[in-house]
């Protein structure tokens, strides 16, 4: 691996959510004739390693895991040159950055060929998925065969969304901009598929975390463990035990944890399942330290600095 358990641990403060625009990843874009300011209503950040060195200085932050940026792609070449890139930058700096691989869903078998490499061979922390891989959503049994060899590995499974296929671009600001709101209803819609498709019951080995503060769950787990429920009852679809299956989810804490979202998340995940995440660069800089500033003062206030930087995170990476 790139940076072993015993260094991982030893970090410190880590970032679970947090992307690195590489060359491999730019060049493919072009090449697959993707727009990303079209698609995603924002332009692609600049990255660099030393500005994001300095930013996790200044934020006081020790490692980070560093995932692919949006959109989103398909191609199994592609997801390889990210790959093998990440892997070299996690070489460079074993102590500072970790990566999870980039999978080329939703195919299945070069997604198995993909994940076996960048974690055996290259020292991949996990995967990333996308909410939605070419309208193929989390939850959907054709993704079964990947999840299930994700589940043996007892692998990290972070989510990040992906915009629908079809939306309502014209005239409405939502269909613009991915992330003011169609980013975290996809999340949503995703996440809610799982439970529903039995798809944590199935592989209960997996270490899955959602993004964004549990984008719209802290709304949507009590009218769909009724709804669900409802369902079931009327034969609509199978019985799940939607609580349990929630409750074996982690949640990042990128976007605006302070002064709602934070406690939100609360009121449906435990304190033990969430763990910091920034969403640098897509945030700059100055933006989010002065989150954080805030987000630390309320963590100290109630004693849980340790419990979500630190504590969780070794968890999540070592259970």
């Amino acid at each position: 691996m790139n940076a072993d358990a015993a260094e991982i641990f030893s970090a410190g403060r880590i970032d679970f959510h947090a992307h690195a625009i590489l060359p491999s990843y730019v060049d493919a874009l072009k090449k697959l004739k993707i727009d990303a300011a079209a698609e995603e209503g924002f332009p692609l950040p600049k990255w660099n390693v030393e500005s994001h060195l300095q930013f996790m200085e200044d934020a006081g932050i020790d490692f980070t895991v560093l995932s692919m940026a949006t959109p989103h792609i398909s191609d199994k070449s592609a997801a390889r040159a990210i790959n093998e890139e990440f892997a070299e930058l996690c070489r460079r700096f074993p102590k500072k950055f970790g990566f999870v691989a980039t999978l080329p869903l939703p195919h299945v078998e070069g997604s198995i060929e993909e994940f076996n490499y960048a974690t055996k061979k290259l020292g991949a922390l996990g995967v990333k998925v996308a909410s939605n891989s070419d309208g193929v959503y989390l939850g959907d049994e054709r993704l079964d065969p990947i999840f299930s060899a994700l589940n043996e590995k007892n692998s990290l499974v972070i989510i990040h969304p992906s915009p629908a296929r079809q939306l309502p671009r014209a005239g409405v600001v939502t269909g613009k901009v991915m992330a003011l709101f169609e980013y975290p209803v996809d999340t949503t819609r995703a996440v809610l598929n799982m439970p529903a498709n039995g798809t944590l019951e199935k592989f209960p080995r997996l270490k899955i975390v959602v993004p964004h503060c549990g984008s719209f769950l802290p709304y949507m787990k009590q009218r769909a463990g009724a709804m669900f429920q409802m369902l079931a009852s009327m034969n609509l679809m199978p019985p799940t035990d939607f609580a349990a299956s929630f409750g074996k989810l982690f949640f990042d804490t990128a976007g605006d944890p302070m002064p709602e979202q934070f406690d939100m998340l609360l009121k449906v995940a435990s304190l033990d399942k969430i763990i910091f995440g920034t969403d640098y660069p897509y945030v700059p800089a100055q933006i989010l330290l002065r989150k954080k500033k805030s987000f630390d003062e309320e963590l100290s206030r109630r004693g849980w600095t340790e419990k979500i930087y630190v504590d969780n995170a070794r968890a999540l990476l070592g259970g």
